[in-house]
């Protein structure tokens, strides 16, 4: 199956696109209002779905919403789906999306890692449990608003960084495989963010001018402090803060108010600065060290997907993005059984954190990624 449009940027329409239907993933926000509309104008035949997620009760209420899937975000997107002409249903996803994200990421908390929950949402949620029910609508495609594009080639799908190298996602795209890189548009990855707010505004969307939210979806709130206070309290008991000799230095509040590489709200002074090395739950110690103490040369990621289908024979040169936020940092990655990969960086690397993912790239193109474990790091 090859892409479904020569030129990413034509906003014309194709007679041939007219017989290839697409669901696209709706949220009432400008990046998934913009894609529906460049689909519709090219020629589509598109329908709108936004998935129901997990809420949990807004604060001093019994009334239940998130972040993304609010009255109002839902409103939204039915406004741009009847400015758009097209269907537009509500796919309930909640109890799935808790068992699936939401859990793990109550876990993953209580056993001292920081989870990314958008990786674990792009795994099970949207490009698995939506793209089933795309296809069963008779899709071809599943169109989102993420930034990132896909390419066809003689060797196979690629998944390749967004043009908007400040907004690119394809760190959190990194599970998709051959096979739903097959069936996955993301129409917003060939423009900038500025040209996709131009683009609302000729489309005349009604969410043009919207702004965008940064927190954690499935929080009413967007404190995940606060969350974790009322979901994973055994991660939030008082406990010693140690040294990596062994020294006590004082007291933390919680596990879960911390993470690898953290230097501020420590609440200790002992000459020189200090950051977070390790987290032990099981004795419920937080350790410290220095930044160089912070710092690390391999990694062991699990759950490793290799986006061409199998992992390479030998160790390969690549470079290497440990968070979100984080740069791109040379590596040889080597295969490794059980869907594992060793990770060894040329330098040193800051902050390297268990739950986070470690994606592979070269170049432009990410080949793949996985979970970052405890095994080796320290």
């Amino acid at each position: 199956m090859r892409q479904p449009h020569q030129n990413p940027r034509a906003i014309a329409a194709n007679e041939e696109n007219s017989t290839r239907r697409v669901v696209v993933a709706m949220s009432g926000g400008v990046d998934s209002s913009v894609a529906a509309g460049l689909l519709v104008a090219r020629g589509f035949d598109v329908i709108g779905v936004m998935m129901r997620l997990y809420s949990e009760p807004s604060q001093g209420s019994e009334t239940k919403h998130n972040r993304c899937c609010t009255p109002d975000q839902m409103a939204d997107a039915r406004r741009v789906a009847n400015q758009l002409n097209i269907p537009f249903y509500v796919l309930d996803t909640q109890e799935f999306f808790f068992n699936t994200v939401v859990q793990p990421f109550i876990d993953g908390h209580v056993s001292g890692q920081t989870p990314n929950p958008c990786i674990a949402c792009n795994r099970s949620v949207r490009f698995d449990f939506l793209l089933k029910h795309a296809l069963a609508l008779g899709a071809d495609y599943l169109a989102t608003g993420h930034y990132a594009r896909v390419s066809d080639t003689a060797e196979g799908y690629q998944l390749k960084k967004a043009i908007d190298g400040d907004k690119d996602q394809s760190y959190v795209l990194h599970v998709l495989g051959q096979y739903e890189l097959a069936r996955v548009i993301f129409p917003v990855g060939d423009y900038t963010k500025m040209e996709v707010r131009e683009l609302a505004s000729q489309l005349e969307l009604p969410v043009a001018s919207k702004s965008e939210s940064m927190d954690l979806c499935f929080l009413a709130d967007g404190n995940y402090r606060r969350f974790l206070v009322e979901n994973a309290a055994s991660s939030l008991h008082p406990g010693p803060i140690m040294t990596l000799t062994g020294s006590e230095i004082g007291q933390h509040l919680g596990l879960g108010h911390y993470t690898i590489g953290q230097r501020k709200g420590l609440g200790v002074s002992v000459g020189q600065p200090m950051f977070v090395v390790k987290k032990d739950p099981a004795n419920n110690i937080l350790i410290l060290g220095t930044r160089e103490e912070a710092s690390k040369k391999r990694l062991i990621a699990q759950q490793v997907n290799w986006i061409a289908g199998n992992g390479p024979a030998a160790p390969i040169m690549a470079e290497v993005k440990i968070r979100y936020r984080a740069n791109l940092v040379p590596a040889i990655i080597t295969a490794l059984d059980n869907n594992k990969a060793r990770v060894v960086f040329e330098k040193p690397v800051f902050g390297i954190t268990a739950g986070q993912g470690a994606v592979f790239y070269q170049g432009e193109i990410c080949i793949g990624g996985g979970i970052i474990v405890d095994e080796v790091i320290y």
